[in-house]
């Protein structure tokens, strides 16, 4: 396993982590999951990532008792959780990054998973009625109380984020070190390029999710929906909308003799070709099964092969780059 900085941060992380979405508390409960942990853990993963939201609160209960079993030293590995949707309806208790909002929500966040403190909470998107300013003060504050030592943005435009950033910096306060955003072969443009000078001027880190377009990168969509999959979850049905489609699976077809001729399985070629990005810090991955883990770690090794000739004709075969 190799380690990126996260941004500026003196801390690194995995280049793979293990995330809780769809999967922790939905999918499946402690037992599978403290195998993947665990899978994921001795494979040299130090990142683990989590959102109140996740299952209703469920992600982080089931994560919490997990680690709690596993008796791992606290500082050998990172967590994070994510605060704005809230679990209850109600005037300043969802969708919100309200200063009032975020420093009660924490606590409850920390006790699902056991915990005196996160490494980093992410604020789960932005808040357009919540000036960047409040925000920004609430993050700081909840980690000078020692309820986390970092904080950052998901799926934040990079305007805001340099709002923050600047915000911070002209109260002397801490400033958000990192992205988490959506990002993979069919989804590249604000990483690319509305980001690029984020990284290149501040900075920033990036720990990036969905690394196979919600399994269609797998190839498992090619023939249609099976039952097992995510997009086929009570609730998830959106999915199967926005993500599976006849040009992205196609695509996928095409690129299915290159990954033979590597030597790699689909998800392997997906997740390495993210991992090609260098201002990506982490690739968040989401699994339902312990093989699925061990296919996914495979990736690692298959970066190498990414020459740039391979990622030209990968280039060609995408046909979005939105540097070009």
């Amino acid at each position: 396993m190799n380690y990126r900085r996260l941004g500026k941060a003196g801390i690194r992380v995995s280049e793979l982590s293990l995330g809780a979405w769809v999967t922790f508390g939905n999918q499946f409960g402690e037992d599978l999951a403290e195998q993947l942990m665990r899978l994921a853990y001795e494979a040299g993963i130090n990142f683990f990532d989590n959102a109140e939201s996740y299952a209703a609160g469920k992600g982080e209960t089931v994560m919490g008792n997990v680690l709690k079993r596993t008796g791992w030293r606290r500082e050998s590995y990172l967590v994070s959780t994510k605060l704005f949707w809230g679990l209850n309806q109600g005037v300043n208790q969802k969708n919100t990054l309200n200063r009032k909002y975020l420093l009660s929500a924490i606590d409850p966040s920390l006790k699902r998973l056991q915990m005196d403190y996160v490494d980093i909470v992410f604020c789960h998107r932005p808040d357009p009625e919540t000036p960047i300013e409040e925000t920004v003060w609430a993050m700081h504050n909840l980690i000078e109380r020692g309820k986390a030592f970092y904080w950052g943005t998901s799926e934040w435009s990079a305007y805001e984020i340099v709002s923050a950033i600047h915000l911070a910096e002209k109260h002397n306060l801490h400033k958000p070190i990192s992205e988490q955003s959506h990002y993979n072969m069919f989804t590249r443009q604000v990483m690319e390029k509305e980001y690029l000078r984020l990284f290149k001027e501040h900075h920033y880190g990036d720990v990036v999710w969905s690394p196979l377009a919600s399994g269609v990168l797998t190839g498992k969509y090619n023939q249609g929906v099976p039952a097992d999959s995510r997009v086929a979850f009570p609730g998830m049905e959106w999915l199967q909308e926005s993500v599976i489609k006849p040009d992205r699976i196609e695509k996928v077809r095409q690129m299915t003799p290159l990954a033979n001729e590597l030597g790699c399985s689909m998800p392997q070629l997906a997740i390495a070709w993210c991992l090609k990005n260098p201002y990506l810090s982490s690739v968040i991955l989401g699994t339902s099964r312990v093989e699925q883990l061990q296919e996914n770690l495979g990736a690692l090794n298959v970066v190498d092969k990414l020459t740039p000739a391979v990622m030209t004709q990968l280039d060609q075969l995408l046909a979005n780059n939105p540097t070009k």
